[in-house]
């Protein structure tokens, strides 16, 4: 369509112009797994699915689904019990939980202002009743016609953008009536689309979906936001191609066309109220799926779709691997989540886990343990412009203060990412350095340290541990001790 070749044109001439955003990306990015077995009926059940996403590494962010149907305005009981189980499993491993809300396939698509009025109130309500829960997905893939329908008006016009931004806008005005502080996320988009009406499957691509929710937001008027983050799923158009691949040329957006997204967000929003290329991005989907080896064959059901090309394990592995790197160096993005941690049976829908499907592990499993752990310890990757500086936790005297006979005045230290350290004894009356030691810290893992035995002279003096991140290099952290007197023999 003319349309669209206009889009692509214009957002690439816009690439050079976009600003590299803000502070994600980097060590402070998430890295977790889609896992709507989470909810579960006791806190005991859900902490069991929790466990095996942080076995695998992927318990940084998780993601659950909850699903509308027209005349709801509040949840079920015991999808309240199910969600409030989730909100504490993942809160007992530090994770991020995100809960998607959206209508119950296309036939549900929520067009009238009473439906969308009912989806507002329904995402009200379960915030109301989980007050722990703080981030919302609105909507799955509204650019495709599995989930919202129409896609196109009869003039060939994208309706679907227009309505999607129309709900996007009441369910964050009722989700931040409820609290202030729930981040609202939308978009949720696929990777591809078609752009053209009538083609027994009508689809948008993010690049004019984007395009198009960034007109609708103009027209109406609204001077508030509509979301404090998108949602985005980076797929390969295929599992063999690598994250790497880029479509500079088309409007197919993946993970390493992160350029043209910002771009396209950018174009879409800036100058409004609603932030664009300065607005954070949670991958919320990313998936590679593996060939199903045939001792497991039996655990699966229906055929495989040949269009998927899936993977052996290994490249699996390395994909997600790589697919972390890119991230890494994505300023806006704030987490990227596989999809999902463990295999669908049925082969129609994704074998995409780091689990089979009864849940015994893949040999990609410590591949991709491993990569997020070099995602959070801050050595996954070199990014030009990111600078991290580290957050040590110190314990200084965890045996109690200094006495006349201390000498080696232990401290306890753990950095969150590989750092390099230097710990000094320091004398107040003069600054100088009595005494000093330095090494270097795997992120994570803390580390006991000392000086040489030796008794310093008769004074007051402080501790000091100076922290700096042995990659992607920033500002060092500096903590000292209270000060403290050696007295005299």
């Amino acid at each position: 369509m003319i349309r669209v070749a206009v889009a692509v044109a214009a957002v690439a001439a816009a690439l050079a112009a976009t600003a590299g955003a803000a502070s994600a990306g980097g060590p402070r990015m998430a890295v977790g797994a889609v896992e709507p077995e989470i909810l579960q009926p006791t806190l005991e059940q859900a902490q069991t699915m929790v466990d095996q996403a942080f076995q695998a590494g992927l318990a940084g962010a998780l993601r659950v689904q909850l699903t509308w149907a027209r005349g709801i305005t509040a949840p079920q009981p015991e999808t309240v019990t199910s969600l409030q189980n989730a909100v504490a499993a993942a809160a007992s491993r530090g994770a991020a939980l995100y809960v998607s809300l959206y209508p119950y396939g296309s036939s549900q698509t929520p067009l009238a202002d009473l439906d969308q009025e009912q989806f507002a109130q329904w995402a009200a309500a379960i915030a109301k009743a989980v007050p722990a829960e703080h981030h919302y997905i609105i909507g799955n893939e509204p650019n495709l016609n599995r989930f919202w329908l129409p896609q196109f008006g009869a003039d060939g016009g994208d309706v679907a953008a227009s309505g999607y931004v129309s709900l996007l806008g009441r369910t964050y005005d009722a989700l931040k009536a409820v609290d202030p502080s729930i981040q609202v996320l939308g978009g949720a988009l696929s990777h591809a689309g078609v752009d053209k009406p009538n083609t027994g499957r009508d689809t948008h691509s993010p690049t004019q979906f984007i395009l198009d929710m960034g007109a609708a937001y103009r027209a109406s008027g609204r001077t508030a936001p509509i979301m404090d983050a998108l949602t985005f799923h980076p797929y390969m158009l295929a599992s063999d191609e690598p994250p790497t691949l880029q479509h500079p040329t088309s409007t197919t957006i993946t993970i390493a066309d992160y350029d043209k997204l910002v771009a396209t967000l950018g174009q879409a929003f800036d100058g409004t109220s609603q932030q664009g290329s300065q607005l954070p991005i949670v991958f919320d989907e990313y998936g590679v799926e593996s060939q199903i080896p045939p001792e497991k064959a039996s655990l699966y059901t229906g055929a495989e779709p040949s269009t998927i090309h899936p993977v052996d394990e290994a490249t699996q592995a390395a994909y997600y691997a790589g697919a972390f790197q890119l991230a890494f160096c994505q300023p806006n993005v704030k987490a990227i989540l596989v999809f999902s941690l463990v295999d669908e049976v049925n082969r129609a829908g994704w074998q995409s886990g780091v689990y089979y499907a009864d849940r015994t592990p893949k040999s990609s499993l410590p591949v991709v343990r491993a990569a997020a752990s070099r995602v959070r310890r801050n050595v996954i990757a070199s990014c030009d412009g990111l600078q991290v500086t580290p957050r040590p936790r110190v314990s200084f005297f965890p045996e109690g203060r200094p006495t006349g006979e201390a000498s080696t005045f232990p401290v306890a230290v753990t950095c969150d990412v590989d750092c390099r350290y230097r710990l000094r004894l320091v004398k107040v009356s003069t600054g100088s350095t009595t005494l000093s030691t330095s090494g270097r810290l795997v992120g994570g893992f803390g580390k006991r340290l000392s000086f040489r035995t030796t008794r310093p002279a008769t004074g007051r003096y402080r501790l000091e541990l100076t922290a700096e991140a042995t990659m992607n290099v920033g500002p060092p952290a500096t903590v000292s001790s209270p000060v403290f007197t050696i007295p005299s023999r």
